[in-house]
């Protein structure tokens, strides 16, 4: 199997595998609800970090990263490489919209990372230290999401030497990322009221 059903087949995978949100059954494994309903609403490692500690928020952000490092592999053994940064849109898609948690999920950023390690691994540091950076400056988890996705959809438009159907792939999986943290820019520079 070749050429657009392999695409198409890795897309849906992608999605369903980032439908799997490792934080909710984590917390329902241990009794503790869902992350969901405290805090933030976002199931995603931040929130985690607030309501169970480092060691939670420690193993969710690994458990993303490890499933975003499998589809990657899985993606530039399969496909070829223009395609490979819409199956990351895929993935990030699964999460924010999970299947199997009631199409409301995280926004992507540790699969995003996960992601652009395999694809463009020096840019994903670079991703890493521009989140730090930016957190040290603003102490803001979604601002310092923002500097690292910069770099992460940087990288994975230029991997391979780079293309436009795979830059495209990358710029909008950035924008979707962005259109994800929607309350947050709200909360932070929106009307009160």
């Amino acid at each position: 199997m070749t050429g657009l059903p392999t695409f198409v087949l890795l897309l849906v995978a992608a999605y369903v595998a980032g439908s799997i949100n490792f934080s909710i059954l984590a917390f329902r494994l241990a009794g503790r609800g869902d992350p969901r309903h405290h805090g933030s609403g976002n199931p995603g490692a931040t929130n985690v970090y607030r309501q169970a500690g480092i060691g939670w928020a420690a193993a969710v952000l690994l458990l993303d990263m490890g499933r975003a490092v499998l589809v990657a592999l899985a993606a530039e053994a399969l496909t070829p490489f223009w395609q490979v940064p819409w199956v990351g849109l895929g993935l990030v898609a699964g999460n924010r919209f999970p299947c199997f948690h009631g199409f409301k999920g995280g926004k992507g950023v540790a699969n995003y990372l996960g992601f652009t390690a395999v694809v463009a691994p020096a840019w994903a540091a670079l991703g890493t230290l521009a989140w730090g950076a930016v957190h040290l400056v603003w102490r803001t988890p979604f601002l310092s999401s923002f500097a690292m996705v910069l770099f992460l959809a940087a990288g994975t438009a230029l991997a391979e030497g780079g293309n436009w159907q795979g830059g495209i792939g990358a710029g909008v999986t950035a924008v979707f990322i962005v259109a994800c943290h929607h309350r947050n820019i709200r909360e932070r520079w929106g009307r009160k009221g």
